[in-house]
């Protein structure tokens, strides 16, 4: 889908950290970044990549950390403080 149709339907630009043990050294972690556009609060993009990689990859997962943010979003007035004109 387009990314624009996406976002009419909620979806967020998610950011993830994956932190997992290197196969062939289990007391050392690596880091991963994933990002995509994902549907809060279930993220189902997200499992989908979480779930393959426990089924085909070999570095056993430690943690993720999440990160969303709306791209559509309401927009912001302010009041301006002056105005000035120059003819």
């Amino acid at each position: 889908m387009a990314s624009l149709d996406l976002q009419l339907r909620d979806y967020r630009l998610t950011t993830a950290e994956i932190l997992y043990h290197l196969p062939d050294h289990p007391a050392l972690l690596q880091s991963f970044l994933w990002q995509d556009m994902d549907l809060a609060p279930q993220y189902p993009v997200l499992r989908k990549f979480l779930d393959y990689w426990e089924r085909n990859l070999d570095g056993k997962l430690h943690s993720v950390k999440l990160a969303t943010q709306p791209l559509i979003t309401p927009v912001e007035l302010r009041v301006a403080a002056a105005e000035f004109r120059w003819n």
